[in-house]
């Protein structure tokens, strides 16, 4: 099945000038119709949800477009494509230690001023015996 451009946007939730601009940077390559309308097969709508999803662990768009060209070289392409996902993913495991220290920060603040708020109940709790005696 094919798509013409405002079909696309729909089915993958993108403007249609988001997808020109992806056009644009060479990130997709849409075929064109006798009219030269874009026109999008059912393929581009999983490759553009991977796009998609490259950009959400914060691959930069200079390495999408890299590995844009490598995909549409075809399969000799193969292993620096996935040289690249291994570096994006030594990236994501970089910020996810990064994540943890500062997940592991704040619990150590909190912790601190849960043991203040313990000890300033137990400091009350003795005042209000002592006046009701």
């Amino acid at each position: 099945m094919s798509y013409s451009i405002g079909e696309f946007s729909k089915i993958t939730d993108l403007a249609i000038d988001t997808i020109r601009y992806y056009e644009k940077k060479g990130l997709i390559i849409p075929n064109r119709d006798k009219n030269n309308r874009r026109v999008f097969e059912e393929s581009d709508i999983g490759w553009l949800e991977f796009i998609k999803k490259l950009k959400l662990t914060g691959m930069k768009l200079k390495n999408i477009k890299y590995y844009s060209q490598l995909r549409y070289q075809g399969d000799k392409t193969i292993e620096i494509r996935l040289e690249l996902l291994y570096q994006q993913a030594d990236v994501l495991f970089v910020k996810q230690k990064e994540v943890a220290e500062h997940i592991k920060f704040l619990y150590n603040k909190i912790n601190i001023y849960n043991n203040m708020l313990e000890e300033k109940r137990k400091t009350d709790a003795e005042k209000n015996k002592l006046q009701s005696v």
